[in-house]
């Protein structure tokens, strides 16, 4: 059929007349139209629920109450009446009763004054009422009793001695009253070991140095005896230190409970090199 004299062809029938209209561009220009309507209705569609959904949620959700501020005068009160009630209180406590009076009987030596003349003597009350009464500067009635009396005095005991205890012959101590002490002082003491301490050469060529820890005890005379190492360094350093240990003058002793005792003694002897 000739597109020229058919009425309802179209201007997509003429230019794709002699082409492959199975091609993209001929069916989207048969379906534009109804594409572009589509898309004005959604788009409709969307602007009208987006805007009239604010309103419709207005609607729905309840309105909130507004506070109204409320000026209250309190000169216009009334002022509430406290009834006076009376205080529950704890009942009061019963009185203390006294105790039943002591039988007592005058019994007071006549003090004559000088120049006066001694009246209205009164003669001793008699041995049984004294043994059953309490002897006082008046005579009244009360209780009678043989327990009245009163007790003697306490024995109080003789203090006994406290025995100090004696320190044991050969008991060695690490704390006395009085501590071991080399003569002159701590600053004597190292003196004597800088003067006599030579440094060994195998600690100089392996450049060993530190402390020795000795321990040793304080005899009652001051020597010195069993001297033992706790921490060496090695390289004849330990053997030096016992020897300077041993060449040391006696110390003066320790002394316990005023005697002198046996008390371990530690001390650090350093060796550093130059």
């Amino acid at each position: 059929m000739d597109p020229k004299n058919n009425v309802n062809v179209t201007l997509d029938d003429m230019v794709f007349e002699t082409r492959n209209k199975a091609y993209g561009a001929y069916d989207l220009r048969k379906t534009y139209k109804k594409t572009v309507n589509r898309s004005l209705l959604y788009g409709s569609i969307a602007f009208l629920a987006a805007v009239g959904a604010p309103m419709l949620y207005a609607s729905i959700t309840p309105k909130a109450k507004k506070e109204v501020a409320v000026e209250i005068d309190l000169a216009k009160l009334k002022e509430e009446k406290v009834e006076d009630k009376p205080l529950d209180l704890p009942p009061p406590p019963p009185p203390e009763q006294k105790p039943p009076e002591v039988a007592t009987i005058k019994f007071l030596p006549p003090e004559p004054k000088p120049d006066e003349e001694v009246k209205n003597e009164e003669p001793p009350p008699p041995a049984e009422q004294i043994e059953k009464a309490v002897i006082s500067n008046e005579t009244k009635e009360g209780v009678e009793s043989d327990e009245i009396a009163a007790a003697p005095p306490p024995v109080v005991e003789a203090p006994k001695a406290v025995e100090i205890e004696q320190p044991k012959e050969d008991e060695i101590f690490t704390t006395v009253e009085q501590q071991p002490e080399f003569p002159g002082g701590i600053k004597e003491m190292y003196a004597f070991i800088g003067k006599n301490l030579k440094y060994p050469s195998a600690a100089q060529r392996a450049n060993v140095s530190g402390k020795v820890f000795a321990k040793f005890v304080v005899e009652k005379d001051g020597s010195l005896g069993d001297v033992q190492i706790l921490k060496g360094i090695g390289f004849g350093c330990d053997e030096e230190a016992q020897r300077v240990l041993k060449s040391m003058p006696k110390w003066n002793p320790g002394k316990q409970n005023g005697r002198s005792v046996r008390v371990f003694f530690t001390m650090p002897i350093s060796f550093v090199l130059e």
